[in-house]
């Protein structure tokens, strides 16, 4: 699909290992010493759930380090966006375990990095995969320079990203859980992210926004199945890059997360990929308004209103 859609619009850039000191932002050195181990081994177990071989050691280094010279791109002013197309996915990456397919926790070695190598004060994660990551909540459930936004349906894995969780100390309101139904379709989520994401953009004002981008969320997928189809992903990657040049034009950087039916991952990244690289009029967001995601808004703005984070 890249090479037959988008054959001379996108800069390649080729990744780099992560460093020891990238990955140890987040995870232990324990833990990075047992993924480098399973290299002696064809096939090992880390979690009921993920398996790997002798080269996935490799593949996950790549995909952090594929993040932090994403960033780095964004930081020169190579780029206006920029869309990691790694495996594996890291948003189920604990510190010193893995889950959900995942190793490393991607995006949170880049938020980490952001932090500590650029000062930033102000992150905006959003998280549109259909399962809640626990993983980038957990590590910043008590900090207040990142806000973690996620929608997922929680009947699936990890069975996490219930409404009250919503951070603790400085971070306390910091972390904005939406459970969707499974129903959800197209409009819905449409609605969702524009009166709930929208406000938290003005209020927040993010310095760099990073967009945990699963596309499992598509009816097609066989680990999903609500009822998106890949134009969601368009109006929510618009919503997103309009949002971000009403906030001094924060940088965007995008990690594939799910997304495991080969037909709607490619058709979803190429809606992605068409909003970036449009430069003519852009199509106005479909202005919708639903009964059940208004119920869904309504509930998120009543367990935040407390902390006036986003909230009126």
């Amino acid at each position: 699909m890249l090479d037959t859609d988008f054959p001379d619009c996108l800069i390649h850039i080729e990744p780099e290992p992560a460093t020891l000191e990238h990955l140890e932002l987040v995870h232990t050195p324990a833990y990075i010493k047992q993924i480098l181990s399973t290299a002696e081994r064809d096939y090992t177990t880390l979690a009921p759930d993920t398996s790997v071989s002798a080269k996935t050691y490799l593949a996950a280094w790549l995909a952090v380090g594929a993040c932090i010279k994403g960033l780095e791109a964004l930081m020169s002013g190579r780029c206006r966006a920029c869309f990691c197309l790694v495996r594996p996915p890291g948003h189920h990456a604990l510190p010193d375990r893995a889950g959900g397919f995942c190793i490393f926790d991607n995006l949170g070695v880049a938020a980490r990095y952001a932090i500590e190598y650029h000062g930033f004060r102000r992150i905006l994660i959003v998280d549109w995969d259909v399962h809640h990551g626990n993983a980038l909540q957990e590590l910043f459930y008590a900090d207040n320079r990142v806000l973690y936004f996620s929608s997922h349906y929680m009947g699936w894995y990890p069975h996490t990203g219930d409404w009250e969780e919503t951070g603790i100390g400085e971070g306390s309101g910091y972390t904005v859980n939406i459970p969707v139904f499974k129903e959800m379709e197209d409009r819905h989520i449409i609605h969702i992210y524009n009166e709930v994401l929208s406000p938290i953009v003005r209020r927040y004002q993010p310095e760099l926004i990073l967009i945990a981008a699963g596309f499992d969320a598509h009816h097609r997928d066989p680990l999903g199945r609500t009822r998106l189809t890949e134009e969601s992903f368009r109006w929510l990657t618009q919503m997103i890059l309009q949002l971000s040049e009403s906030v001094k034009s924060a940088p965007i950087l995008m990690c594939l997360e799910g997304g495991y039916d080969n037909y709607a991952l490619a058709a979803s990244v190429r809606e992605v990929l068409g909003v970036l690289t449009f430069q003519g009029r852009r199509e106005r967001i479909p202005l919708v308004s639903t009964r059940r995601a208004s119920e869904v808004i309504d509930k998120c703005r009543r367990v935040h209103k407390k902390f006036g984070v986003w909230t009126a």
